[in-house]
């Protein structure tokens, strides 16, 4: 008996690629994070994990580009947090050294 449809891996054989949904959205947000805020990081963060879990299970569904600007986008947030951590980190000591020096003062 002839089967009239092809087998399931041949299927996905004649579907198109698409992008991954979210990485023009992730890459944007990386970039943000980088010059704005630190909150763009964490959203581009959550965000493409589940864009990266996708094409991890099945990446002949998507394009190799759209997963290369998903982990760039990564990339930038990543980068962003560290930034926004170090000022962070910069201004507690700065005004702990304020505080510190004002009651010495007195």
């Amino acid at each position: 008996m002839d089967n009239q449809y092809p087998p399931e891996q041949d299927i996905l054989r004649y579907e198109q690629q698409r992008p991954l949904p979210n990485a023009t959205a992730v890459l944007v947000l990386g970039i943000l994070s980088i010059v704005f805020c630190f909150i763009c990081g964490i959203i581009a963060l959550v965000i493409s994990s589940a864009d990266k879990r996708n094409y991890q299970q099945s990446p002949h569904l998507y394009t190799v580009g759209s997963y290369e600007l998903l982990k760039a986008g990564r990339i930038c947030a990543i980068i962003g947090l560290c930034i926004w951590a170090c000022l962070l980190f910069f201004w507690m000591v700065m005004i702990f050294f304020a505080i510190g020096i004002d009651s010495f003062n007195h």
